[in-house]
């Protein structure tokens, strides 16, 4: 059998063929906010996400949501994504985040144990119009920015900057090979060298201060504050964060239907990682609440040990719905919604975690889907408060430039930078966008307060 020849295009072919799709979409478009339908009820949609989460936990949800507008975006992707469906996309489209905010991004050790930084969340990753991750990055920087004090006009800076700074990695990646984007990563070593030039000394001084505080946890401190009984080690119960199940909870799940999925989702992983966690024995599990937008998902923490009671770790379990972006585009899911996160994650992430698997339970003649992932594993994201003007652009520099390295692992970063070209025509119309946008999710936030005055929904529990 002879070598297969295959049909290659070059980097200018493949730029000219992105360039073609300004006919389609041009870029001035993607700066227009659609307007909604009048009968489009902000509450009634995320009402709606309830019916698939735990109704004891929605109080928390909204209480979590109503603390700020940045908090309530965090909480609102279905609404964003529906936004941004009404509205034009360009005619290209990877694998995305589908919830590429600013919180969506940290540090975390890779299975070499060095400590990168990329995008961390997944929940809602499916193929979708690129831009749509690069304008939910900008809106929640704008939104953020905002709540530090930062003028308009320092915002749209802050926009265009960021925007920029995708478009300008976006057309690096095109020029470099499959195999070279594909390896390509972010420690938070090579960061910090990376940005000599780009920032005063000063400026990256701070820069580096702040990624030295990130908040996060790592297994050893999770396990002090964690764990206890000695030899015989449970998590402890820390509500809302962890909490113990007693029998079942309000959707049938129980603790050993947990710890099945544990038993049996290896099927996913590679050969070698089989073996490393059937060195493991699960020893407890514990319902874990986390974050905003997730929370009312069914989430548990399993505490796995070793060894010995010394040797351990923490496997976080999730429930995968169906994300934001299908919902939006109103397309029916064709696989497994927690084999898609993983899949997802596994495109995007340079060093996805080594345990990352999924698995299926049947729940009263339901088939239910979960991923797994390592939990604590040095994770950290950033703390907004820690942040002002210089800060906040030179963190959104890099998320953008880490946004752009993930939709090229897709393989069409040579069409993308073709359609964004060369000109601030793209950054003017995210920039556009997000300014459109933080305007209006401060009136959805406070349409959620307006709602909890008339008694339409319920935050004490």
């Amino acid at each position: 059998m002879g070598v297969k020849k295959i049909a290659t295009t070059t980097v200018a072919q493949r730029r000219l063929e992105g360039r073609g799709g300004r006919f389609l979409t041009s870029r001035g478009s993607l700066g227009i906010l659609a307007d909604r339908p009048a009968e489009y009820d902000v509450i009634e949609r995320l009402e709606s996400q309830n019916q698939n989460r735990l109704a004891s936990l929605a109080p928390l949800r909204w209480r979590r949501m109503l603390e700020s507008p940045l908090g309530f975006l965090r909480g609102s992707a279905l609404i964003m994504a529906e936004d941004l469906a009404r509205g034009s996309s360009a005619p290209l489209t990877v694998q995305i985040c589908g919830d590429a905010h600013l919180t969506n991004f940290g540090v975390f050790a890779s299975p070499e144990r060095r400590m990168v930084f990329d995008v961390n969340d997944f929940d809602e990753t499916d193929e979708g119009p690129f831009e749509w991750d690069v304008k939910r990055l900008v809106t929640s920087l704008v939104v953020a920015g905002e709540s530090l004090g930062m003028r308009h006009g320092a915002q749209e800076k802050l926009a265009r900057t960021v925007a920029r700074e995708y478009r300008v990695a976006i057309r690096r990646f095109a020029e470099e090979t499959r195999l070279d984007v594909w390896y390509s990563s972010l420690t938070t070593s090579s960061l910090m060298q990376d940005l000599r030039g780009a920032f005063t000394d000063v400026t990256r001084r701070r820069i580096d201060d702040v990624l030295h505080h990130l908040r996060g946890t790592d297994d050893t401190s999770a396990y002090r504050r964690f764990v206890t009984g000695g030899e015989n080690p449970r998590i402890v119960d820390d509500p809302p964060h962890f909490t113990h199940l007693e029998g079942q909870d309000e959707t049938g799940l129980s603790s050993d239907d947990i710890l099945s999925v544990v038993a049996n989702y290896d099927s996913s992983l590679a050969s070698d990682r089989r073996l490393l966690l059937s060195q493991f024995t699960p020893v407890d599990v514990a319902r874990h609440v986390v974050g905003v937008g997730s929370v009312g998902t069914e989430c548990f923490a399993a505490l796995l040990c070793g060894r010995d009671h010394n040797d351990t770790f923490f496997l976080q379990i999730k429930e995968a719905q169906r994300s934001v972006v299908a919902i939006a585009r109103e397309r029916v899911a064709t696989d497994d919604s927690a084999s898609r996160v993983v899949h997802g994650q596994r495109i995007m992430q340079v060093t996805p975690d080594a345990f990352l698997g999924w698995g299926q339970i049947d729940i009263g003649g339901q088939q239910r889907s979960f991923y797994v992932r390592q939990l604590y594993d040095h994770r950290a994201s950033i703390d907004v408060s820690r942040l002002d003007d210089v800060l906040i652009e030179a963190y959104g520099r890099v998320c953008a430039w880490t946004l752009a390295r993930a939709h090229a692992r897709s393989g069409t970063s040579a069409q993308i930078a073709g359609y964004i070209g060369g000109s601030p025509r793209f950054d003017e119309a995210i920039a556009e966008f997000a300014q459109a946008y933080r305007e209006r999710n401060a009136r959805d936030h406070a349409a959620l307060h307006d709602a909890v005055v008339q008694g339409r929904i319920n935050t004490e529990g």
